[in-house]
């Protein structure tokens, strides 16, 4: 690339190597959030809830692939729970009811496909 060209901006990163992990910090007692993409055909963001903090039961009417970057979450679907830990992804089907919980804090990367 030469010296005078801006690199290419794709979603709000550009065309850069990233430690997904990195991408977002944890805040006492709270569940925060940072778009990386978003399009017509589906989204992508990185979360990072404190120990303890959740989000409450609900749908979506897209599939959602939750991929654990750290810690360890508590994910209950169609009123089922499961332990998911860090390196470790689950599908959250479209239209069940979820909900998430950090059983120790965490972050995680959500991609929504929408179709």
């Amino acid at each position: 690339m030469k010296t005078d060209e801006k690199p290419k901006t794709v979603g709000k990163l550009g065309v850069l190597p990233h430690k997904v992990v990195d991408l977002i910090d944890y805040q006492a007692d709270a569940v925060v959030s940072r778009e990386i993409l978003k399009a017509k055909t589906g989204t992508l963001t990185v979360f990072a809830f404190d120990a303890g903090q959740g989000l409450s039961e609900h749908t979506a009417p897209f599939d959602a692939l939750t991929h654990i970057l750290d810690g360890e979450a508590e994910i209950t679907i169609s009123g089922k729970t499961h332990q998911v830990r860090a390196g470790e992804i689950i599908i959250m089907p479209a239209n069940k009811p979820h909900a998430l919980k950090a059983v120790r804090r965490f972050k995680m990367m959500l991609v929504m496909i929408r179709s």
